[in-house]
């Protein structure tokens, strides 16, 4: 058994949840054991199920087969609103206009 914490955050709130798991556990079935959605019902579902993953800040290429350490953190992100691009430009736009 390994212990690992799941997280996902809002501007106005957060989650964090320890859980203890079987060795070999994978860091998207860690996702589904911490159950978040039960937490954030104003989330849709897709948004644990299909949601980008990280370790400690580091992106997950294949959270499917990325096998959990001990201690690890799993790091939930929530998909942009808004492209990063389009927010600088409408930013630089405002300011000039």
């Amino acid at each position: 058994m390994i212990h690992v914490e799941v997280a996902f955050a809002l501007p106005s709130r957060q989650r964090v949840a320890s859980l203890t798991l079987p060795a070999g556990t994978s860091a998207r079935e860690a996702v589904r054991k911490a159950n978040l959605a039960r937490h954030f019902p104003d989330e849709p579902p897709e948004t644990f199920e299909n949601a980008a993953l990280g370790i400690f800040g580091k992106a997950l290429r294949d959270p499917e087969r990325y096998i959990l350490q001990e201690g690890d953190r799993v790091e939930v992100y929530r998909p942009l609103r808004i492209d990063p691009k389009a927010a600088r430009a409408s930013r630089a736009a405002d300011k000039r206009g």
